[in-house]
């Protein structure tokens, strides 16, 4: 199960500045993370699972801001390549990525996960994400992404 040190390992071996930010538990959810903290839901990023409903089980991470909302029926059905998808549950999420709701970082994933990240996210100066456990977030500057050999900017990811 990952947490906030295998989050800083990782990160230290990419090499892009970040800055960690730690958290109460009961505001790990982004929208009451950002009004306690004071970050813009505009620079704050969701890292959801997405599933398949039929057929062998896909999977895959997706990254949108909070003040937006996934293409599920069309985009990110066609970057998956499956017909039918769903909001992966919570036991599914940590089952999968060993984190909770609140705190799955795109940083301690399963190498085998693809991550898609809504293309406006790389415009901004900073991004908030989940730090790995619902007691902190990441504060990173988007090119971070292009680092990740797992993940694909997708124009129109969200909306």
């Amino acid at each position: 199960m990952p947490d906030e040190s295998d989050v800083v390992r990782i990160l230290d071996g990419i090499g892009v500045p970040y800055e960690m930010v730690e958290c109460d538990p009961e505001f790990a959810d982004t929208a009451a993370f950002c009004e306690k903290y004071g970050f813009p839901p505009e620079q704050s990023g969701n890292t959801i699972l997405i599933a398949s409903k039929r057929g062998e089980k896909k999977y895959s991470a997706c990254i949108a801001l909070a003040h937006t909302r996934l293409d599920v029926n069309h985009t990110v059905r066609d970057v998956m390549g499956v017909r039918r998808l769903s909001f992966a549950s919570a036991d599914e999420t940590a089952d999968l990525t060993g984190m909770m709701i609140g705190g799955v970082t795109p940083f301690c994933l399963p190498e085998d996960l693809p991550v898609y990240v809504d293309g406006r996210i790389m415009e901004l100066d900073y991004v908030i994400l989940g730090g790995g456990s619902r007691s902190a977030k990441v504060k990173i500057h988007p090119e971070v992404f292009n680092k990740m050999p797992t993940v694909t900017v997708v124009e129109g990811l969200a909306n």
